[in-house]
């Protein structure tokens, strides 16, 4: 098989034919013109002879036979000149026949000529006569071979005269060579450049508006049919990359799609469980939330006890009450529902009418049933099951997010355990502050009105009057200390802090301390410290509430002071202007059982408190809050 002609070899092959033409033509031309100049120097050399000719004649007629000689000499050489040709000049007689049978009859006319001419004259024939009859003679021979001359000149002109009609020819060919040289060039440049170029750049243009279908018809095997097969295939790359890229383009937004759907569903079930208030609750809300997540038919929500012995159901969503009254209670390791905790995975369970512990589920019309174990801390929580009227696969996203979710609901029902409990042990510190309370105060004093009663019975029996009315009147006096205790602890009951700021409350148990006692106080707060937590707060406030009761009991005082400095370390002061006391001196009353419940109150804040007194000076009660861990950040 032939091998295809490139576009250069076509280009090359076309430029040397051309060339070739050219060159042949200017090589006709300069061979004619050539033969033109060699027979027109003929010609001129022929036009010399004969002017020799005449010459010699003459010559002769005159018996000079030194001129004569010269002469004849000069004739032979251009004879010879003729015969053998000249390349310099140049000079030579035509090749064609009749211009050399004129020559060679020139030659032989021009030896018989020159033997006659050369003979010596016969003695006696000096006379006048005979010169005139020599000179005729010689006249009549030089008439005649210059005709023989005029004959080979007329020869030469002929065989010219063809030679410049070849050459006119060969110059109209070459014009015509040059006009259709210039046609073919173009036409080639056209059928191998031109169109092959403007075919590919249709095609390009094709492309570039978005018909990845536009395909360029190769017109030769060429380099152009090369870049035709080359942009086609190209153009059928870019057609396939587009067509995939469509499908990897709808491919990625359904997975976007579907990461976004699951993130929803994680952000909406993290905002769920955090909301989420009891149990019951949680495990609905769980339940449909794990069902459109899933794309479920049914779910259940199940929790375990802490031996792992049983599943209890706490919720479902769509799932039938057959179902519900017969999974209600179901005992670890009976049915593929209920996992034990050390083979407890996330797997796909196909139902079957003959297997193990699932013929209820079957009759419900479910095929398959997903479990996922909830987990905390290794330890099993429940399990969350999602039943599918289908045959169903599970994706590893899908998986991933059903246990996040799962770890979700076992988070949040850790966090409700953990609430109660924290709720539980608010109600026994409430209890124990409340057992506190009553014990440092009216328990004390009930049992001093005990045995103030004790001391009226025998009073009574004595018939002491007098004794009689001053036990009266401790137990009047008993009674209302008693009384003010109960309204003092009714007033730190109700007194809380419901705001950052202390201030408030600290104005409200002030305003009831003066309506109780008519004592005049005076509030002064200072600096722009972070406001302390609220359980703190509780506690300074019972602080200065205990401080005001040993006031309004002990000091006979008629103002008090409390100043309160807001800039870490912390403190409160309360100060009066009583009767104050020996602090030395001063043995275990209920002025130092007051001082007690203030430090343990202190103690549980990490607070110091210090009391300062003399007699006749007042009492200065100060808190100090030395903890900064205390406050918030």
């Amino acid at each position: 098989m032939s091998r295809p002609w490139s576009l250069s070899t076509k280009l090359g092959a076309i430029g040397c034919s051309l060339l070739v033409l050219a060159l042949a033509s200017i090589g006709l031309t300069l061979w004619v013109t050539w033969q033109l100049e060699g027979g027109a120097a003929a010609v001129n050399e022929a036009g010399r002879m004969r002017m020799q000719t005449w010459r010699l004649a003459q010559t002769l007629a005159r018996q000079d036979e030194l001129t004569a000689a010269r002469l004849t000499q000069q004739f032979d050489a251009s004879v010879a000149a003729l015969r053998s040709g000249d390349p310099a000049r140049p000079l030579f007689v035509p090749s064609d026949e009749r211009s050399q049978r004129a020559f060679e009859a020139v030659q032989q006319g021009w030896q018989a000529l020159r033997s006659q001419w050369s003979a010596p004259m016969p003695a006696g024939a000096l006379g006048e006569r005979a010169a005139w009859a020599a000179q005729a003679t010689h006249a009549a021979q030089a008439e005649a071979f210059v005709e023989q001359i005029d004959q080979f000149v007329s020869a030469i002109e002929h065989h010219l005269s063809r030679l410049t009609s070849i050459l006119n020819t060969v110059q109209f060919l070459m014009v015509a060579l040059s006009i259709a040289s210039a046609v073919a060039l173009l036409y080639s440049a056209y059928l191998f450049v031109f169109n092959p170029l403007s075919r590919l750049q249709a095609g390009l243009l094709r492309v570039e508006s978005g018909d990845l279908s536009a395909r360029v018809q190769p017109s030769a095997r060429d380099e152009f049919g090369a870049l035709a097969a080359g942009f086609n295939r190209m153009a059928h790359r870019l057609q396939g990359l587009y067509q995939s890229l469509e499908t990897k383009v709808r491919e990625k937004t359904e997975r976007l799609q579907s990461q976004h759907e699951r993130l929803s569903a994680l952000y909406d079930s993290a905002a769920f469980v955090a909301r989420a208030a009891t149990l019951d609750e949680l495990a609905s809300g769980m339940a449909r939330q794990l069902r459109r997540a899933a794309g479920a038919d049914a779910s259940a929500v199940r929790w375990s006890d802490e031996g792992n012995r049983r599943y209890l159901l706490l919720a479902s969503d769509c799932l039938p009450q057959s179902v519900v009254d017969e999974e209600g209670c179901i005992p670890t390791g009976d049915c593929q529902c209920g996992q034990p905790q050390a083979l407890a995975t996330t797997r796909v369970i196909p139902i079957r009418l003959d297997g193990p512990g699932l013929g209820h589920c079957a009759r419900a019309g479910y095929e398959t049933v997903i479990s996922i174990p909830v987990r905390l801390h290794e330890r099993m929580v429940g399990e969350i099951n999602l039943f599918f009227r289908r045959p169903c696969e599970l994706s590893d996203d899908d998986r991933a997010l059903l246990e996040t979710m799962a770890s979700h609901l076992a988070g949040a029902i850790e966090g409700l355990r953990a609430a109660a409990l924290q709720r539980e042990a608010a109600v026994a510190d409430e209890r124990s502050f409340i057992a506190r309370e009553l014990h440092d105060s009216i328990a004390q004093s009930l049992a001093f009105l005990k045995i103030e009663l004790n001391l009226l019975r025998q009073d009574l029996r004595s018939g002491d009057t007098e004794r009689l009315q001053r036990t009266l009147g401790e137990l009047d006096a008993g009674v209302q200390e008693c009384l003010g205790d109960v309204r003092e602890l009714l007033v730190h009951f109700r007194t809380r802090t419901n705001r950052e700021d202390i201030e408030p409350a600290l104005r409200t148990t002030l305003q009831k301390f003066e309506l109780q006692t008519g004592l005049r106080t005076h509030l002064n707060i200072t600096g722009e410290g972070l406001p302390l937590p609220a359980d703190v707060q509780v506690q300074v406030l019972h602080v200065v509430q205990e401080a005001l009761s040993n006031v309004r009991k002990h000091a006979q005082a008629r103002t008090v002071w409390v100043r309160v400095k807001q800039a870490p370390p912390w403190q409160v002061e309360v100060r009066d202007d009583g009767r104050g006391f020996d602090e030395e001196a001063a043995g275990p009353d209920e002025t130092h059982v007051g001082l007690r419940i203030m430090r343990e109150r202190a103690q549980s804040i990490g607070a110091d408190v210090q009391v300062r007194s003399a007699r006749g000076t007042g009492t200065r009660v100060s808190l100090s809050l030395g903890a900064p861990a205390r406050q918030p950040a």
